[in-house]
């Protein structure tokens, strides 16, 4: 089975998906780039073993590319062509240039909220959306997120959408015990610990946890996302937030010690289409306070049992939930137990299942 898969940019976690995905199949992906100026380089991915990768040449405008040397590879004969992000200015013109020859293709989406669009918003994502042959979803909420913008529900698939691999998940036999010794590793001075991971920018949500602070006596909040803007620094001591700590980006190896030393992962984010954190925050056994504004959150979290949803901004409710969790006894098992449903090798597989099912259909 030849696929042919269009994407943005060599991330480790497409990268290490495409890898699983290309032992399945004959996989050629398309790049549209080699990388952002908002991303350290050294995070890109580009050694690749069980796939084609090729970088579309093009012209290169803010971070966005057009690329006519794609429509050479469209010409080719594949199976199934996947566009990975139906929305940017190359990927548009290849499902344009698609349409106009009656190419049928998959639109993959990670997620999607719907939103109160103006007419022409709604106009133009219903006309890109409706054009394809068959959807790959993350779950219910992307699921209606593409029959809102003119889907056929029996075209949708589902499959799970991660970051992580089978042999990221904590198999220890003591976790408790573990935590301790990890505490004391990373010189943690606190009881209780709480972690969040992601870029220091509004939509994050990282300022609700810096003014609340000091709601939580004798627990450190940990945020690691890189150096700190300066808004960040002065909100910290306009609070007097002794107990946020400030962490740099961290090697894997280094994060994997923060989420396992941890007792609490927050992500208290104003709007994340997936939220590949919380994967990894509960491949470490992590239970999860996040937003109704985290796709995520709302696919993977069983409420009130492994995690909590909050109304994203509700800066009560995210006091009570946390007062909750830090004093809550944790079922690590079955918070490694979705974990585990939701892993690149799982995810590789469900995709070659429903490719299958779909070349038989033909």
């Amino acid at each position: 089975m030849k696929v042919l898969y269009i994407t943005t940019t060599p991330t480790p976690y497409k990268v290490d998906f495409f890898e699983e995905l290309g032992k399945q199949c004959e996989l050629t992906v398309l790049f549209e780039r080699k990388s952002v100026s908002y991303r350290n380089n050294n995070w890109m991915r580009r050694n690749i073993k069980n796939f084609k990768g090729n970088i579309l040449r093009g012209f290169e405008i803010r971070d966005k590319i057009i690329s006519f040397d794609i429509f050479k590879y469209i010409k080719q004969d594949y199976d199934f062509i996947i566009i990975g992000v139906y929305s940017t200015i190359t990927e548009i013109f290849a499902q344009i240039y698609m349409k106009k020859r009656n190419i049928p293709y998959i639109i993959s989406s990670d997620g999607g909220f719907i939103k109160k669009d103006k007419y022409y918003q709604k106009k133009v994502k219903s006309t890109l959306l409706k054009n394809a042959k068959y959807y790959l979803s993350t779950g219910e909420m992307t699921s209606n997120y593409l029959k809102h913008y003119g889907a056929n529900e029996n075209n949708i698939f589902i499959y799970p959408f991660s970051s992580i691999h089978d042999d990221d998940i904590w198999k220890s036999i003591n976790i408790a015990k573990e935590k301790t010794l990890l505490k004391k590793e990373l010189e943690i001075k606190e009881k209780k610990m709480i972690i969040s991971v992601g870029q220091y920018i509004y939509r994050k949500g990282f300022d609700l946890l810096i003014k609340n602070a000091n709601n939580w006596k004798e627990t450190g909040i940990y945020i690691i996302g890189g150096t700190p803007t300066q808004e960040y620094i002065e909100l910290k001591e306009k609070y007097n937030a002794k107990n946020v700590h400030f962490i740099n980006f961290l090697s894997k190896e280094e994060l994997t010690k923060f989420y396992r030393a941890a007792d609490l992962f927050i992500l208290p984010t104003r709007e994340d289409i997936w939220g590949l954190v919380i994967n990894e925050a509960m491949a470490n056994g992590l239970p999860i306070i996040t937003t109704d504004k985290c796709i995520a959150g709302l696919e993977m979290i069983e409420n009130g049992e492994i995690g909590d949803i909050f109304e994203a901004n509700n800066e009560g409710q995210l006091i009570k939930c946390v007062n909750k969790w830090l004093d809550k006894s944790i079922d690590f098992q079955k918070i490694l137990d979705i974990a585990n449903k939701y892993t690149i090798e799982r995810m590789a597989l469900v995709h070659k299942y429903i490719l299958t099912k779909l070349k038989e259909k033909e």
